[in-house]
């Protein structure tokens, strides 16, 4: 008899049906009551075992995380809190679970004490909600840009290029590290590496979806990408996943509408169909905050946070205009802020973002045109010659969530920008090939998955969206 899964039981009419299931146990109480779970669901069905008709042997091995086979009839529960449950007549047991060395017992455990446990911490219920609304979000996202005529492209994972010019990348290399080759002048001959040069891994795919919305028109990668930033915070990974789309045909404005649509679209679909998980991270976050100062709760709880996202146009700003928002802000002139804004030409972090959306404008927002000298050599220039066409969405709670432009389509411009930075022309050749052939004017912007993640779920820190988070000096499992 095939075994059923225990979200489709908990949904099903009582009817004193056979069923078949397999799980884990997350309790065993009594010598009667076992709170079976499979991880299809955030709640467990409780099987209800008559222990006179097993023998000792069977009934010593149902421990808190073994994994059992439960035979049975599907009845109306007698209990309170749930409909149905199990009256078991078989049970097989897959892999017993020792209680006294099982990491994961049915109590309040640490998220400090459950990353250290990476490999069990998905049978808790709060990462077994934040793993499903993670998987429901990706397929989201693959969902809304088929519908709306884009082509999935795969990005290479080792690149010799680095599309953000930051620098913070992990080489990948075959030479020997104690005896590497050498060049004349004494450093290390990548002539004589795997690929014949320095190689690394990505830190985004846009150069090369570039390259591929140039022919297919509208493109977007979702995959890994990987940054050597020796950052120890709660926002910061060295390996998440990046979700970049390319459009040819598409300026800054086409870019903004696109980016806005992805996101309510993306949002709107959690909402509807991972409801149960979103409820209980909801009342995780509620009872969470009750343990912080007033002045550091957030103002929306998680639910109405989302909602709050879709219903609201998001406000299309100039980063001209916020400077001179921020600049004249209360925060500001009492130094407040941690970094003071005094000048046009500061870059915003992420104590001013949060003021715009959540003090001043009080809905998402979108800040464009920012001045060249802080954003990337692909930007489109504007007429001004100081700002390019960059745009970033900002979000309540997070600050910005997603950054993009319009490229810089001439192939002009597009050199003098890279000279000046010190990009030499041989190592994108290719890229400037682009605006030599058929070159047109065409936007994409990135979006951090786990930043998506971590909005979604309410949860404090980003090593706990990921299922195995890759951060400095730790890279366990």
């Amino acid at each position: 008899m095939q075994s059923t899964s225990i979200k489709a039981l908990l949904a099903a009419e009582p009817l004193s049906q056979e069923v078949v299931i397999n799980g884990w146990v997350k309790t065993f109480r009594s010598n009667r009551f076992i709170a079976l779970n499979d991880g299809s669901s955030l709640a467990n069905i409780q099987c209800v075992v008559d222990f006179e008709q097993f023998d000792e042997e069977t009934l010593k091995q149902i421990n808190t995380g073994a994994a059992l086979k439960i035979n049975g009839t599907l009845v109306e529960s007698q209990g309170r809190g749930q409909k149905v449950e199990i009256q078991v007549k078989d049970i097989f047991v897959h892999g017993g679970s020792n209680p006294e060395t099982y990491p994961i017992q049915p109590k309040k455990h640490s998220m400090e004490f459950l990353r250290e446990q990476a490999h069990l911490r998905v049978r808790t219920n709060t990462f077994s909600a934040v793993m499903r609304v993670r998987s429901a979000l990706s397929f989201s996202i693959h969902h809304y840009f088929y519908q709306n005529g884009f082509y999935y492209f795969h990005a290479p994972i080792i690149t010799g290029s680095d599309a953000e010019g930051a620098g913070e990348m992990f080489r990948v290399t075959t030479l020997d590290d104690k005896d590497p080759p050498l060049t004349e002048d004494g450093k290390v001959d990548y002539r004589e590496d795997f690929f014949g040069k320095e190689t690394n891994l990505t830190v985004s795919g846009q150069l090369e979806a570039e390259a591929y919305a140039m022919g297919l028109g509208k493109v977007y990668t979702f995959g890994p990408t990987f940054r050597a930033e020796n950052s120890n915070t709660s926002r910061h990974l060295a390996e998440f996943w990046m979700i970049e789309p390319e459009m040819a045909f598409y300026d800054l404005a086409d870019n903004m509408d696109l980016a806005e649509d992805f996101i309510k679209s993306v949002i709107t679909y959690i909402l509807e169909h991972c409801r149960e998980d979103l409820d209980f991270l909801e009342k995780r976050l509620l009872d969470e905050e009750k343990t912080k100062p007033q002045a550091e709760r957030s103002e929306m709880a998680l639910i109405e946070k989302l909602r709050f996202v879709v219903d609201n146009g998001f406000k299309r700003v100039t980063y001209t205009e916020a400077i001179d928002i921020l600049r004249n802000s209360k925060p500001n002139k009492k130094k407040k802020f941690k970094f003071p804004i005094d000048e046009w030409g500061a870059d915003l972090q992420s104590e001013h973002e949060r003021f715009l959306v959540e003090k001043h404008f009080k809905c998402p927002v979108i800040l464009f045109d920012y001045p060249a000298k802080i954003k990337a050599f692909y930007m489109r220039l504007n007429e001004d010659g100081k700002t390019v066409r960059a745009m970033d969405i900002l979000f309540p709670g997070i600050g910005e969530i997603v950054g993009g432009s319009q490229r810089e389509e001439r192939l002009d411009v597009l050199k003098s920008k890279m000279e000046a930075l010190g990009i030499p022309e041989e190592e994108l050749w290719w890229y400037l090939d682009l605006r030599k052939f058929g070159t047109a004017v065409h936007s994409g912007f990135g979006l951090g998955f786990e930043r998506l993640v971590l909005f979604a779920t309410g949860m404090g820190n980003i090593r706990d969206v990921i299922p195995f988070p890759r951060t400095p000096q730790n890279a366990e499992f």
